[in-house]
């Protein structure tokens, strides 16, 4: 199992020299399951994610063949689908899973963000072979030989979060979620034993205290739920768009002070837990 951050700001995408360490673009992980391929929102850095994945299929000449899994369908975690390369590709398999949001389907949702005045090209001209699936609360699934579990959170208009396992391996991918006066049992029984914990972590405590029930969390937080969880590492991630990459750098050596084993997302940041006997970050 290995994991590739392509996006990992929050709200909206915010590129600039003060963001350029850490990255500007919206939710996107990427997940490597042997040969299952999974990714994790669809925000502005599946485009280059898109890309990594033309040029793979360029040099294999393997068709791609892909699972996207939507916590939910804000702006910032779908924008990246109509620049999706290979989503106009015919040979392409693309599964995309998310859950009722309660005022329109998954297909209508996604349809919606890609047709006239705002998008030229509609969701049901893209040439890929596309699947859509609604999940359903606490019913897992599988994905080839690998097992998704979910758990409903807390944030305006639903979200889910996912639990990936395989090869005795897991992530927990847990972003837009609000913590409010106590640890939520649903999350942490997803979370219990995780190698990985992707969490939202956008505020401050400070700044949660003006902000309760804008739908996020905090670093504080999520080291609270890391420890209480047994996870092997937790990554702070869904940065405010307005944290610099200083600022950033900041949080996590707090949330270090707390659980040691904590690290902030950035592009371009490998997880690899290929054999190893604790996550190994490789690269950032």
């Amino acid at each position: 199992m290995r994991i590739d951050f392509w996006g990992v700001r929050g709200s909206i995408a915010s590129p600039g020299a003060e963001t350029a360490n850490v990255g500007g673009n919206t939710s996107c992980v990427e997940v490597r399951c042997g040969d299952t391929r999974i990714v994790l929102d669809a925000g502005t850095g599946l485009r280059r994610l898109g890309d990594a994945l033309m040029a793979e299929m360029a040099e294999t000449k393997r068709p791609l063949d892909l699972h996207l899994l939507l916590s939910h369908c804000h702006w910032d975690h779908i924008q990246g689908l109509p620049f999706f390369v290979p989503a106009y590709v015919p040979t392409t398999k693309l599964a995309i899973w998310g859950a009722q949001n309660g005022i329109m389907s998954l297909g209508d949702t996604l349809q919606h963000q890609m047709m006239g005045p705002v998008f030229p090209v509609r969701l049901d001209e893209l040439s890929a072979k596309l699947d859509l699936h609604e999940i359903r609360q606490g019913r897992p699934f599988e994905l080839g030989d690998v097992t998704v579990r979910t758990a409903k959170l807390n944030h305006p208009g639903g979200v889910h979060a996912y639990r990936i396992e395989h090869g005795g391996r897991s992530v927990v991918y847990a972003t837009d979620t609000e913590h409010y006066a106590v640890m939520d049992p649903q999350l942490l029984a997803l979370a219990r034993g995780a190698d990985v914990l992707i969490y939202d972590s956008q505020y401050t405590e400070e700044e949660y205290a003006k902000k309760v029930g804008w739908g996020h969390s905090t670093y504080v937080r999520g080291c609270e739920l890391a420890h209480a969880a047994g996870v092997g590492k937790y990554v702070l991630f869904h940065h405010d768009p307005s944290r610099t990459d200083a600022k950033v750098a900041e949080l996590e050596v707090r949330a270090q002070e707390l659980f040691a084993s904590s690290v902030a997302a950035r592009e371009g940041m490998t997880i690899d837990l290929t054999g190893c006997s604790k996550p190994d970050l490789v690269a950032a």
